[in-house]
């Protein structure tokens, strides 16, 4: 069994603060002024209602699971990836951290878990929004 490689984020200036707040341990998504929805994955025009009028809003990097799959074969296997619906509202698509595979189930209380992605062969690139169960 192979480790998993995750290819290293290529900010770009849109992007730059939500990848700063990860390596801060932060996750940030946009929220729009005009319409008070949040959306991930961060973008300055809203998706909701075509407002340029977003700006960076910290989370709290809590959320719970709305839905998972566990792979369990392929490379890197076995890992779980997830939609985790912030308590902010936005459903984030991520990668899920457990001991536990198995012990993880839709509902349960997630926080924000950043791990280094593979920009350098060794696992030492910029930080990604993965999610591990809440209170581990």
């Amino acid at each position: 069994m192979s480790a998993r490689k995750l290819p290293a984020p290529q900010p770009n200036p849109e992007t730059q603060a939500f990848w700063d707040g990860l390596a801060e341990g932060v996750l940030r998504i946009r929220s729009c002024d005009d319409c008070g929805q949040s959306h991930y994955y961060p973008r300055h025009i809203c998706p909701h209602c075509g407002s340029e009028e977003t700006r960076w809003l910290d989370t709290a990097g809590l959320g719970e699971i709305y839905s998972l799959s566990v792979m369990r074969r392929g490379e890197g296997a076995p890992f779980a990836v997830a939609y985790v619906v912030l308590d902010e509202g936005p459903a984030v698509l991520t990668n899920l951290v457990a001991d536990d595979l198995d012990g993880l189930a839709i509902g349960r209380r997630v926080r924000l878990a950043p791990r280094p992605s593979d920009a350098d062969g060794e696992g030492a690139g910029p930080n990604l929004p993965f999610f591990a169960p809440a209170g581990v």
